[in-house]
C-alpha cells in the first residue's frame, strides 16, 4: 500500500462526463444520471482499500442525508483487477449490496474517468455545485486507520452544508489520503 493525497488541483473545474457500468445493475451511467438538483459528490474508493473500509459505513449513512437534500453521489473504482481481483465488478456488487449503498457504484475499466478526475487515491472526493463546477477536493474527516479519532464526515459534510447554504468554498481544504489508484 502507498500512502497517496489527493492531488491540489484548482478548484473550479467542470465535472467531466463518463459512460461507466453500473456494478449493481448492469446499466450503464453518465453524469447526468447521477447528479443531484443541488450537486453531486464524486468518489473513488474499492473494496479493499483500509482507508475505504475504515470509512464507508459512515459514508454511507452521510451519503443518505445529503440526498435526502437533493444531493448526488457516485463512487467509482478504477483499480487494476488483474492486480487486485477483490475490486472486480462482482464484488463491488455484492460489496454494495451488503452495505446498502444508496448511491450508484460504478467501475472504470480503462480507468479514464479516474485520469479525468485527477483521482489519485481511495477515497478521493470532490465536490460539485448545481452547475457542476467543483467547490471541494478533500478529505471526508480526520480519522485514519490506527489514530482513534471517530470516523464522523466532518468535513465532507461541512462542504456539502456550505454547498447548501450559499454554494461557498470551505477553507481549508485538507487532502484525502488512503492507497493510491492501482493504475495498469
Amino acid at each position: 500500500m502507498a500512502l497517496t493525497e489527493t492531488e491540489p488541483i484548482p478548484l473550479g473545474f467542470k465535472a467531466p462526463d463518463f459512460h461507466l457500468p453500473n456494478v449493481v445493475t448492469g446499466s450503464a451511467m453518465n453524469l447526468d444520471d447521477v447528479r443531484g438538483t443541488n450537486g453531486l459528490v464524486v468518489m473513488f474508493i474499492c473494496n479493499h482499500c483500509p482507508y475505504v473500509v475504515h470509512v464507508r459505513e459512515v459514508l454511507v449513512k452521510v451519503a443518505k442525508a445529503y440526498q435526502a437534500k437533493d444531493i448526488g453521489f457516485v463512487a467509482i473504482s478504477a483499480n487494476d483487477i488483474e492486480k487486485y481481483p477483490q475490486d472486480a465488478p462482482d464484488k463491488m456488487k455484492a460489496l454494495a449490496e451488503l452495505m446498502g449503498f444508496s448511491f450508484p457504484y460504478l467501475y472504470d475499466a480503462s480507468q479514464e474517468t479516474a485520469l479525468a478526475y485527477s483521482a489519485a487515491c481511495t477515497p478521493d472526493f470532490s465536490v460539485f455545485d448545481a452547475s457542476l463546477k467543483c467547490v471541494y477536493r478533500g478529505r471526508f474527516d480526520d480519522s485514519t486507520p490506527g489514530n482513534n479519532r471517530p470516523v464522523t464526515g466532518t468535513d465532507l459534510s461541512r462542504a456539502l452544508d456550505r454547498l447548501l447554504k450559499d454554494g461557498g468554498v470551505v477553507h481549508p481544504q485538507l487532502p484525502s489520503i488512503g492507497c493510491n489508484i492501482k493504475w495498469k
